[in-house]
């Protein structure tokens, strides 16, 4: 029986000493624990190679559609999320894995004694880099535990492949714990890491990237706590199931309290957030041609504009603001489908709710008086003296795309075409009407069957930036100076008037709570500064993924449990419904429909189409989808003769301990 589990425990995924077996990429390579210590890891070209091999886990922008299935973004599908009672509990997998983690220990625990000791060969600043390119990757790797799952394991070395080690092992430590601990690791990393990434070019992590990430974390951590303090979301909130275990039931925050440890986390990510901020200016947004209604013009204004060709270029290393992007190179066949993805529209598009909250050029929200909105009747309309992110990046039908055609360009979208709304043409589909323009390329060479090499970023600092906005206001209830300095500049940048005030006395929250999820905070209104801090981050930082992280953060879908909401996307039923054939436009017939029934909403409702459709009611939440619930097998292969209370592991609130099974209530 207990070799059984055992074997059980490695294929789930609970053994880290075995868990790198499971990783494709490494079948046909030597296993690490037959790697004779004497010939690897000994000099820094192979310190190199491990940690860039490494790098597959950071996320980039490829498609800028990384928003997907929030308030933001949507695609003709719904997601689980938002169905309560459809997303269960696994009987395997999720996310209780330590494979990377496994990885990054490997080599911290086998380098970092022969780098004290000066037996790796090789340049002693970039050996100290490398290091600190594997503290970073582990706490890359344990973030994203943290947002998926709270109290995890802290593992810091690998492990003998023995039950009663592994099992011990398995102890959930308290969110706070995980969160001091990733921080500690990138506080290894600012050390080891040089200003500048070793190829020269920023395709390599560097000390910016760790303080960076480092703000990231810590501002997450500080608004979870705040956000969720007296529910079980947190460290000794009522019912936190950590009680339930005798190694958490006499746990104490190490600042002595949470308000603590909200103070500790939002005093460091300000800190790690100014240090970039400070030292990374921003990219220069020319707003060439503003005012130019030729579309020619307005391809080559783009095309010009720093700002747009920060996304859309093949190399990014002359960008200051970006501080690591993915290079691509055809030569190799290392190929970016970035010009495909966002000319063919791949089914995804912006909703009304996200274009509405961009303000005018002004200052002035849409809806404001005197604010010379010109409507949205038409999506030209909607770019009208508007914010210049929402000028340069939402496509109008009729835009030029390619500038210089080429044999390779037979996939590119010459013209930009009205949206496809009824999926009639393919590759062409936007469920929306809203067209995504970022990261678009105006070169035909980069397209045709995925043949693109334009880079993508990982990291860019202008979410420095705005992390020291908001770190700082959820701290202090107001803005230094610093802190204005920031916002101001953004929105300088942005083509939009820098008075900020302006934009918040103008601020109507209950007409942006229509639209906008993060109006809320625990299903509650936040003030208006705090609100316009988080307009501006949602507006700045459109399809770069970090959109469902701060949702849930802010715990800004406790509404949604009530108050079921819709998306949708541009103004169908006015005059844009004559762009299509009005024998298409069917509705009201059950699965036959092809759009939205017009008596609901004159604004097409991407998923109000088909009764049949889970979520033709409107998106709602549960309290239990804050975080991922834990797979049984986890509970099962830690536990005595398959009593899972005997497992060291405790489930999630909200989650029961019973596979494909639904949060409880549901």
């Amino acid at each position: 029986m207990k070799q059984h589990k055992i074997k059980l425990m490695m294929l789930a995924g609970v053994a880290m000493l075995a868990l790198y077996a499971c990783n494709k990429e490494f079948l046909e390579r030597e296993p690490l624990s037959d790697i004779i210590p004497e010939n690897y890891l000994v000099e820094e070209s192979q310190l190199a190679a491990y940690a860039i091999n490494r790098y597959g886990t950071l996320a980039v922008f490829e498609h800028f559609n990384k928003d997907m299935h929030t308030d933001v973004q949507a695609g003709r599908s719904y997601n689980n999320r938002f169905v309560p009672g459809e997303w269960k509990v696994g009987q395997s997998g999720g996310e209780w894995s330590f494979t990377e983690i496994f990885q990054c220990n490997y080599f911290l625990q086998t380098v970092v004694p022969r780098f004290e000791a000066g037996d790796i060969a090789g340049n002693t600043s970039a050996i100290g880099h490398y290091i600190g390119e594997m503290y970073f990757l582990r706490a890359w790797n344990y973030f994203q535990k943290l947002q998926s799952l709270g109290d995890f394991p802290i593992i810091r070395t690998t492990l003998p492949d023995q039950m009663d080690v592994l099992t011990e092992a398995s102890k959930r430590m308290p969110q706070t714990e995980v969160a001091r601990f990733i921080l500690s690791d990138l506080d290894s990393a600012i050390i080891l890491m040089n200003e500048v990434s070793p190829d020269g070019k920023k395709n390599r992590l560097s000390k910016a990237s760790a303080q960076l990430l480092k703000s990231r974390v810590a501002l997450y951590q500080g608004t979870f706590l705040k956000y969720f303090s007296g529910t079980a979301f947190v460290p000794n909130g009522p019912e936190w199931p950590g009680k339930s275990k005798e190694y958490n039931a006499s746990y104490n925050f190490q600042s002595g309290s949470i308000e603590g440890e909200i103070e500790f986390f939002l005093t460091q990510a300000m800190d790690a957030a100014k240090a970039v901020a400070d030292a990374v200016p921003l990219v220069a947004n020319t707003m060439t041609a503003r005012a130019e209604t030729d579309n020619q013009a307005f391809a080559l204004a783009s095309e010009a504009n720093p700002f747009a060709q920060m996304f859309s270029e093949t190399d990014l290393s002359g960008y200051s603001e970006v501080l690591l992007w993915r290079d691509y190179d055809l030569g190799l066949g290392i190929m970016n489908s970035i010009p495909n993805g966002i000319q063919e529209h791949n089914g995804w598009g912006y909703t009304r709710g996200y274009i509405d909250r961009f303000v005018m050029a002004n200052g002035l929200p849409i809806y404001a008086p005197g604010s010379g909105y010109a409507g949205d009747d038409y999506i030209e309309d909607v770019r009208t003296d508007r914010d210049g992110r929402l000028w340069l990046f939402l496509a109008q039908p009729g835009q030029i795309n390619i500038l210089h055609p080429s044999p390779l360009g037979t996939h590119a979208t010459p013209i930009v075409i009205v949206p496809d709304i009824l999926n009639v043409l393919g590759n062409h589909d936007n469920p929306t009407g809203y067209i995504a323009r970022k990261g678009n390329v105006y070169d035909g060479a980069q397209h045709g069957n995925g043949r693109g090499d334009v880079g993508s970023i990982v990291f860019r600092a202008v979410e420095a930036y705005l992390n020291y906005m908001e770190a700082c206001y959820e701290k202090n209830g107001s803005l230094d100076g610093t802190a204005q300095s920031y916002w101001q500049q953004i929105r300088q940048r942005a083509g939009v008037d820098t008075d900020f005030q302006k934009t918040i006395e103008a601020t109507d929250l209950s007409i942006e709570a229509t639209n906008d999820w993060a109006v809320y905070s625990g299903g509650q209104f936040v003030d208006k500064i705090l609100y316009n801090i988080r307009r501006e981050r949602s507006c700045e930082l459109m399809g770069e993924g970090l959109r469902y992280m701060d949702l849930r953060r802010w715990r800004a879908m406790d509404q949604l449990i009530d108050a079921p909401y819709h998306i949708e996307g541009f103004k169908l039923w006015g005059p844009m419904q004559h762009w299509y054939d009005a024998a298409a436009l069917t509705y009201g017939i059950g699965d036959r429909s092809a759009v939205s029934d017009p008596a609901v909403s004159p604004y097409l409702r991407v998923h109000q189409k088909t009764p049949t459709s889970l979520a033709f009611n409107g998106y709602r939440w549960t309290m239990a989808h804050y975080f991922n619930p834990v797979a049984i097998q986890h509970f099962l292969i830690t536990s005595d003769d398959n009593d899972l209370n005997s497992s060291p592991i405790y489930q999630n609130p909200g989650w029961p301990t019973e596979a494909n099974a639904g949060p409880i209530g549901f």
